[in-house]
């Protein structure tokens, strides 16, 4: 952990889908005709670094419905692309839930 952030203010959490996602996303990085387990394990730090980013600073990341403050999304960038996640805030529990995670080309949320 970064100096400075040692006591985070959310507590972060995946919902099951959103633990497959990140297995649907190595998978697919694996499944290619040129596999590089280098690159899948890369794309997923860049996923768990992002996201823990949230413990910190989730009201930075944009709201995915402008009359609800509390469902937002964060953009993960990687390589020419990136991943984009889900997520949603607790206030009064100080927690982050996320709920889904995907990579910038597919086509939505599931």
């Amino acid at each position: 952990m970064k100096p400075g952030m040692e006591c985070p203010d959310y507590t972060l959490r995946y919902t099951l889908p959103a633990s497959e996602d990140l297995i649907r996303l190595y998978g697919f990085l694996l499944d290619k005709e040129n596999a590089d387990l280098c690159l899948a394990q890369k794309a997923l730090d860049a996923i768990e670094c992002g996201v823990g980013q949230l413990a910190f600073f989730p009201y930075n990341c944009r709201k995915v419905l402008p009359n609800n403050p509390y469902l937002r999304e964060l953009i993960i960038p990687f390589g020419g692309t990136g991943y984009i996640a889900m997520f949603e805030i607790d206030p009064l529990n100080s927690i982050v839930t996320i709920l889904a995670v995907r990579h910038q080309r597919e086509d939505d949320y599931h």
